[in-house]
């Protein structure tokens, strides 16, 4: 089994070391293995369904109807959630919804507003 790192290009597994270089045979992609540590060390990135960055604290507009597991209570369209808390997962927002409580929200059915 290879300790190399895929292609962050292409996704290649067939990457191999040229010197102080990673190399990709598929895309000829060359990278050094300091930016392969500072692209790792770099905080993930939530975007909204528009590709606004969303932060800690930022208030979001839900864009769909989406219906609650486990109720039958529905979060409607245009419902604006306050002090979002992002987590790392499916579903990359906490919140709280007035009328329904703590949940959690993918970032591709909010907007920031």
């Amino acid at each position: 089994m290879s300790s190399l790192p895929e292609c962050p290009k292409c996704g290649s597994a067939y990457v191999y070391e040229d010197g102080s270089l990673y190399v990709c045979p598929e895309c000829a992609h060359e990278w050094s293995k300091e930016a392969l540590a500072e692209a790792t060390d770099e905080k993930r990135v939530v975007r909204d369904a528009y590709g606004n960055v969303l932060n800690d604290g930022d208030s979001v507009t839900v864009i769909k109807d989406l219906k609650v597991k486990g109720s039958s209570s529905v979060v409607k369209v245009g419902t604006r959630v306050k002090n979002i808390r992002l987590v790392e997962g499916d579903h990359d927002i906490d919140c709280k919804i007035d009328g329904i409580g703590a949940m959690g929200l993918k970032s591709e059915f909010v907007k920031k507003a």
